[in-house]
């Protein structure tokens, strides 16, 4: 008997429906773009009720594609952490609507787990612990340390954009559509990554495993509208082609910079990557000769499983198999990965 995951962390409304031994009976995936195009970018309110719309209609698609009843399922997942707070409002409460309707188990699962989880769908037994784990989407940038496959050790994070949120800012300096990683990558084949000199933050911290994107998307910004000029200079069709592929050199290169020194910091000869970023070819490409370099296996999921999908939430049969059952208080935890800001020390007001 399969189970149903539900995904709906961001701006992707999915379903899926897996067996136990991890075979994908189907996998539905409802895209918002069209929606959030117009900000070039995604907003939270009109996410949620898009996800209220098109919930019940793509759970319903994959339990048809899979040729089941609803009556067979065996438990329902949804992915609770981390997110957007209103999207994952709505996937929670239509698994627990059909899980008590059903008299079935509810399993909450980790979005950025089965992320990774995803590799499993595809290299199967490939997968060992202990390994590194890399996300690279529009909300994340984190590497973390697997012991097994539902347990993440942070090891790095962004300290401001993630590298899909720079992508995205990036286009839209550029005047391209949205989502911006897809058109960096097009506009940058005709470009040279060499063109322009753009900074790689942190990637020469070896202290430290984490990312940041900010000085890299601003250097581009005054690349394009230099400090105090009121308007965008003018760009030949070339010189956009340019900084699209510098930009997108470096931010691969900083990607890849933190990945060594995981290597490097933790003797894992093992790394798993997931996230939407991880379909752009030039990071699939660099990863695989940073795995080269170091006699390492990167394994990368195949590109309809790197974006937002339910497939992925296989990863609940982990759960279920260690009798991890929620019951419905079950809540969401959209800020889980998030680094909080260190607060200033107060002054006793004896020492003034």
């Amino acid at each position: 008997m399969p189970l149903l995951a539900i995904e709906t962390t961001c701006d992707e409304t999915a379903a899926a429906i897996i067996s136990p031994e991890r075979q994908v009976l189907s996998s539905v995936v409802a895209s918002q773009d069209e929606l959030h195009a117009r900000w070039r970018g995604v907003v939270p309110e009109i996410a949620s009720r898009a996800h209220v719309e098109r919930i019940i209609p793509v759970i319903d698609q994959a339990i048809r594609k899979a040729g089941i009843q609803q009556s067979q399922l065996r438990a329902v997942a949804v992915a609770i952490r981390p997110g957007l707070i209103g999207s994952l409002l709505v996937g929670l409460s239509a698994g627990k609507a059909i899980a008590a309707t059903l008299r079935i188990p509810l399993i909450g699962y980790d979005h950025l787990a089965a992320h990774l989880y995803a590799s499993r769908l595809t290299f199967g037994k490939e997968v060992t612990y202990p390994a590194i784990g890399l996300v690279a989407s529009g909300g994340h940038t984190s590497l973390f340390q697997l012991n097994n496959p539902i347990v993440l050790q942070t090891l790095g994070g962004t300290i401001d954009d993630a590298i899909g949120e720079a992508f995205d800012k990036v286009a839209s300096l550029l005047g391209l559509g949205y989502p911006g990683g897809p058109q960096i990558e097009q506009l940058a084949l005709r470009g040279n990554p060499r063109s322009y000199r753009f900074p790689r933050p942190l990637s020469n911290d070896s202290s430290r495993l984490d990312f940041s994107f900010s000085g890299l998307k601003t250097a581009v910004r005054y690349q394009i509208q230099p400090p105090g000029k009121t308007t965008p200079r003018y760009l030949s069709d070339q010189e956009r082609a340019d900084l699209a592929a510098s930009f997108q050199q470096a931010a691969v290169d900083s990607v890849v910079a933190k990945v060594s020194l995981a290597i490097q910091k933790t003797g894992c000869r093992l790394v798993v990557v997931g996230g939407g970023v991880t379909a752009n070819k030039i990071l699939r490409s660099a990863l695989e000769k940073l795995g080269e370099q170091h006699r390492a296996k990167i394994l990368i999921p195949p590109i309809h499983l790197c974006t937002d999908n339910a497939a992925m939430g296989a990863i609940a049969w982990e759960h279920i198999e260690r009798n991890e059952i929620a019951d419905l208080e079950l809540d969401v935890l959209p800020n889980v990965y998030r680094k909080k800001k260190q607060q200033p020390k107060r002054r006793d007001a004896s020492h003034r």
